[in-house]
């Protein structure tokens, strides 16, 4: 049985910005996911996410506790 990775072990393309949603699609799993923005005083940009941009994700629960 083939080990399943997490959604932080993997890098992921930028497909679209739209308004405050960021979708990006896994390179390896294909898998793709639609990031909410929290924060709408903040928007999202094209100018920060151009299409195909690599990037990848943070696991919150891996940072140190206060």
């Amino acid at each position: 049985m083939a080990k399943r990775i997490s959604i932080f072990d993997e890098q992921y393309r930028v497909v679209a910005v739209e308004g405050d949603r960021l979708l990006i699609k896994g390179v390896v799993s294909g898998t793709v996911l639609v990031i909410v923005n929290p924060q709408p005083d903040n928007p999202l940009s094209a100018d920060d996410y151009p299409l195909g941009k690599l990037i990848a994700l943070s696991d919150p629960s891996a940072a140190p506790l206060n």
